[in-house]
Parts: structure tokens; sequence; C-alpha cells
């Protein structure tokens, strides 16, 4: 499976929770967030994802959790997504 498989509007439907959050979002005229395309395309994969990012955001480092927030959002401004 590829992004564009993923960012596909007849799969969204059929992916459970993400996909109904993303319907609602669309609905709203709001583009969700694109990890929940990854979420409802691999719903299997979504507890390791959000493992991952709970070790990465929240796990031991020389940083605290509000700095590692804060550079998550820069970037995703830079990269204009939503955060």
């Amino acid at each position: 499976m590829f992004l564009k498989d993923l960012l596909d509007p007849k799969r969204s439907g059929d992916a459970g929770r993400f996909g109904r959050v993303i319907e609602a979002s669309k609905q709203q005229g709001v583009e969700p967030p694109g990890i929940y395309y990854l979420f409802a395309g691999r719903p299997a994969a979504t507890p390791h994802l959000c493992n991952f990012m709970h070790e990465v955001m929240r796990g031991p480092s020389e940083l605290s959790a509000g700095e590692r927030e804060l550079i998550a959002a820069f970037v995703s401004a830079r990269n204009h997504c939503v955060f």
C-alpha cells in the first residue's frame, strides 16, 4: 500500500474509527491530520505507531516533553501539517 492509496477518499469510509473521524472532519471542511489516513489504512499498525510515538515524545530524554512538543509543532508548521 502506498500513500496515494491511503489518501483515496473511497477507502476512508470503511476504515473504522479513524475512517469516521476523517469523514466527519471533511464534512466540517477541515483536513484531518495525515496520520489518521495511515491509522485508517493500516489499523493493525496503529497501536504500534502510538506506542512508538509515546516513547519518542514521553520516554527518557535530555529534552523535556514540552521541548519535544515544541519541536514537533515547529516541524509540522514548516511542513504545512496539522499538529
